[in-house]
Parts: structure tokens; sequence; C-alpha cells
């Protein structure tokens, strides 16, 4: 026991340091970021009129981003669609200042990042409120998918990024004993990353998080229906690396339309993209020109699936949130929804009982549960789907309400509804509805549901609810996608140690996570000798040039010696080997006499 006691008083020790230490503030700069032209009331009068969308011709055509807050249509400014090269310039500048960035310690990328965190945290309300304005989503809503992300991701990065990054010893089997071999993770160069509208604020840090960590620079290229806020969320990035000392044009936001994507990947090393199948595919034939890896994030036609054995009140709350996501059209969240058939009914009345509580109307209002369509038009295609599904059977139980809306903002809403008695012949259970649309379709058996939740062309994720986890976990574990949530919804994203990413149209390769990390560098094997000058590589004489006659013999006992099954064959193939080595030395012995 006297043995131990020093032991324990060390360790004892050891943690009341470490606690100590956590409760001294660490030395974060605060930046300041210019907002009085984002923030409301302080337009002018030139950014207060509605926003009419110009009939007969595209924003394309008039090289203008135009900007407007879908919500009340009320007009925020424009910003250039950049020429090609425009685009290959701003890459140039990118990739001059990622040669300085690569030679960057860790403890200035994670002093980056704390500047960062520190102004996310002191600044939620105007980042959720620039959010808001520009895609429609309620504050609740950019605060979790927005804030709350990515505060996650850059806690996981300052705890754990370096340990991936760091070169990773693999074993060197039975050949190469005398040797050490590791994996080495270098940038890449200049990322680029085209990203979607729905969450504009983490689709920007996202991939620039885990870019610059990892030694890249990074052009991002932001929706044409988010502009506004991705520049302004420029800004702050700009700011974090001017307190940190990082070169100039380390990161840079273009904005544009299909041209300017275009020219980023033609420009780039690696290409992420977040957004629909279509741009993707062609985004990969691009791609294909210059031989760049690409990561895929693309639509989800998510499954949710509710056992008889639930707490049924409990899952609909999740239900509800699942597909409408508090702002429904923001993220395409769970939009096939399969219960059994021993709970439809009571599962269908909860459900529509609660959104019929769910109001949709301008989100800075702060009376409401859902914001504004972000794509022009996508009412009408969301109702073309509910039409379909409706003459082919299915029935509205549901619809939640809309609030006072101005005259020009009147077509960027859909009420949240729910519809019965639907199945997988209708066009909204097999396309990407990315709205506040939620189908409910009986299923009888585990059988049957899988069937269902895989009958689909689209693989991003599933959640599955039962009152046995072990019952939940089998069935998800037969589900065809990325991303699995159990007896939860979407929760594996606030996991930002896992990767994300799905299968199928739903695109493939991963971000968030080691992986995600790790995409984003060159994997460089390194083998070494393990004890040089001492032990050096050498050719053994039978199989050196002019290859003795015995040469093949030679190589057919050492690897018998090194891979043979069993251990009295391995050791009678070494004797041999031994033997022809001791017989190919005497030759040349004799021949140098």
């Amino acid at each position: 026991m006297a043995f131990w006691w020093p032991i324990i008083v060390l360790a004892f020790a050891y943690a009341i340091c470490r606690f100590l230490l956590m409760l001294i503030p660490p030395n974060v700069p605060s930046i300041d970021v210019d907002a009085s032209d984002v923030l409301d009331g302080n337009q002018t009068q030139e950014n207060s009129f509605i926003y009419i969308p110009p009939r007969g011709r595209t924003q394309q055509q008039d090289k203008k981003v135009q900007c407007y807050e879908p919500a009340t249509m009320k007009y925020l400014g424009y910003f250039p669609a950049l020429s090609p090269a425009e685009v290959k310039d701003r890459v140039a500048h990118a990739r001059k200042a990622q040669k300085t960035w690569a030679k960057s310690s860790f403890k200035q990328r994670r002093q980056f990042l704390r500047v960062l965190l520190k102004y996310i945290i002191e600044h939620q309300e105007l980042i959720c409120e620039v959010s808001s304005r520009d895609t429609g989503k309620t504050m609740v809503d950019a605060s979790l998918g927005e804030i709350m992300t990515t505060c996650e991701k850059i806690t996981w990065l300052l705890s754990e990024g370096e340990r991936w990054l760091k070169p990773e010893y693999r074993s060197t089997g039975r050949s190469m004993l005398h040797k050490k071999s590791k994996v080495e993770f270098h940038p890449l160069g200049v990322i680029g990353a085209i990203v979607s509208w729905n969450y504009p604020f983490h689709n920007i840090f996202n991939p620039m998080l885990a870019a610059l960590f990892s030694g890249n620079s990074i052009v991002i290229k932001v929706s044409e229906h988010a502009s506004w806020s991705g520049c302004f969320y420029f800004r702050i990035v700009q700011a974090a690396l001017a307190a940190v000392g990082a070169p100039e044009n380390l990161v840079d936001i273009i904005t544009g339309f299909a041209e300017t994507g275009e020219a980023l990947v033609a420009s780039v090393d690696k290409i992420i993209f977040v957004g629909s199948p279509g741009v993707g595919k062609m985004i990969m034939r691009n791609a294909a020109n210059t031989l760049i890896p690409v990561t895929l994030e693309l639509g989800g036609k998510d499954a949710f699936i509710v056992c008889e054995d639930v707490d049924v009140p409990h899952v609909a709350q999740i239900a509800v949130r699942a597909a409408l996501q508090s702002s429904g059209q923001n993220c395409a969240g769970a939009e096939r929804f399969y219960v059994h058939k021993d709970i439809y009914s009571s599962f269908v009345s909860e459900v529509a009982k609660i959104v019929k509580s769910v109001s949709a109307g301008p989100p800075l209002a702060g009376r409401y549960d859902m914001g504004a369509i972000c794509l022009q038009e996508h009412s009408d295609r969301l109702q073309n789907l509910v039409n379909d599904a409706i003459d082919k059977g299915a029935e509205i139980v549901a619809r939640g309400s809309i609030g006072h809306l101005s005259e020009g903002a009147v077509d960027q809403y859909f009420p949240p509804t729910i519809l019965v008695n639907v199945n997988h012949k209708m066009k909204l259970m097999q396309e990407e509805a990315f709205g506040p649309i939620m189908p409910i379709m009986k299923f009888s058996s585990d059988e049957d549901v899988v069937k269902l939740a895989n009958d689909s062309r689209y693989g991003l994720g599933c959640a599955v609810f039962s009152g046995s986890q072990r019952r939940a976990k089998e069935i998800a574990s037969q589900i065809h996608c990325g991303v699995a949530a159990i007896n939860d919804f979407a929760s594996s994203y606030m996991c930002q140690s896992l990767p994300f990413g799905g299968v199928k149209d739903s695109g493939f390769g991963r971000f968030a996570g080691v992986e995600g990390l790790r995409a984003c560098c060159l994997v460089k094997s390194v083998v070494e000798d393990r004890w040089w000058p001492y032990i050096k590589t050498k050719i053994p004489k039978p199989i050196q040039y002019p290859v003795s006659e015995n040469g093949f013999e030679f190589q057919v006992s050492l690897v018998e010696a090194l891979y043979g099954l069993n251990i009295w064959d391995r050791l009678r193939a070494l004797v041999n080997v031994l033997k022809i080595l001791t017989e190919q030395n005497s030759s040349s012995s004799k021949r140098n006499d």
C-alpha cells in the first residue's frame, strides 16, 4: 500500500492543477465587425423597396446577384456575378496565401478558432438575424442549425483536430519488420466550396474550418439565394484571420451563378459541393477535366420510422420538428414517415394537433413557427407534389396557418401540411420536396418498413424509434444510408466527430469528423529504415542481377517462411532460405578467391 500512496498523491495533484488551469480564461482577442449596414432599421431608402423578380429574363442575364428577404421580399442589395477570369484571379491569390499558411503552427490555427468562437458566442443574435432575413428561417432554427453546429465543430477541432492530422504510425507487416511505416497528412492547396442557401452561416464555416485547420486556403461560392448573408459572414472570417496574423486572401467568398461555379471547379485542388443531385453530376463532369477530388452532399429523402411500442406524444413532437425543422423549407429534414399500423391513427391524430398550431409568416415578427421559402416559385412545385398525391388517393388531414403577409411575398409561403394514405407511386414519396410537408404511410412489419425505407434513390439519413433500442438499431442497420439516429432525429450532426454524407443520389464523400478533416489533405504513405544506418535494406544475393539459378526457389521458400499457415512449414521454409543464402555466399567467396 505504501507503494501506491505517492502515485495517488501525484495523480490527485495533477487533477487539481488541471482544474485550476481550466479556471484561467484563455487570452483571446476580440474582433470588431461592422454590421451597421445589415441591421434591420438601418437600410437606406434605396434598399427598402419590395423586390419584384423581372419577368422574361433571369438574374444571370443581368450579371448581378439580387438579394432580398424571402419573408417580405424587401430588397437588400446586389453583388456582382464574377466572371471566370475574376474567379481564376481570386484562386491565384488564395494559392499564394496558402503557401504561407501551410507553415503555420497548430497553436496559431487554434487561436484563430478561439477568436471565431468568442465572436460567435457574443454575437449570436446578430448572426441569427442575418440568417433569418436572408433565408426566412426563424431565430430559433438559426440558433439550432447555424450557431450550435458551428460551435460544436470549432470545439471538436480545438480538442482533437491536431491529433488526427499528426503522422499516424501503422504496422509494417512481416516482410518489413526492419522498417517504420506511417501516414502523413499534408494540405492539398486551395479548397473550393460551392454551398447551398439553407444554412448560410454553417455552410460557409463548415468547410472553411476544416480547410484552414488542415493548412489549406479556401474559396467559397455562396448561393445566389443567400449571397447577402454570406458576404457579411465573410467579414467575421476576415477579422478573425487578421487578429491572428494570417495572410490575406486565405479565405475568399465569391458570388455569381453557374459560370462562376464552373470556373471555381476548374481552378482549385478539391471541390466540396452542397446542393442538388443534378448540379452535383455537372460538377463531377467538370472536375474530371482536372481530376480533382470531389465531395458531394446532395439531396435527401430521409425515412422517419415509428414502431408500435413508442411514447406516441413524445415521438410526434420530434416528428413534426423533423418534418418542418421549425422552418421546414430551409432544411431537407425527414420527408417520409412510416408508422406501424397499430398506432397509425393515434400518431396521425397527435401530429395533426401539433401542426394545426403551427403558423407561417415573417419570422422576425416573433409570432411564427416557420419562415419563408427562399426559392422563387418553389411553393408552386410543393403544391404540384401535393396535388399529384391527392389525385392518386392521398388525403390532407391537417394544415397549418399562414399569418399576415405583405402583397409581394404572398407566393413565398407554403402552409405545413400532413397527408395520409400515401404510397410510393406518388411523386411526393420519391422526389425531394424540401418543404413543410409530412406524408405518413403505415407499415405492418420490420421487414416491410426496411423495404419501404430503401425504396428511394436517396440515401442520406434515417431515424428509427422503438421502445426496444435493440430493435431500432437492427432496423437502422439495414437501411442503406450514410447517417442513422436511434430514437432521435439529426442528433448525429451535433456530434462533429462523426462523418456526414450519404449514398446513391445523396452523394458521396464525407465532411465533418476525422474523415472530413483528412479529406482536405494529401494522404501520403512513408516508409523508412527503423534502425538506420545500422540496418539497411539489401537485396539478397540469390535475386541480385544476374538472378541465380535457385532465385525462384529462394522466393518460394521466403514467401512460405513469412506467410505459411503452419508453424512447422514456416520453420522448414526458413531453413531452406538460410541454406540457399549460405550456398550463395560460399559460391561468391570461391569465385572471389
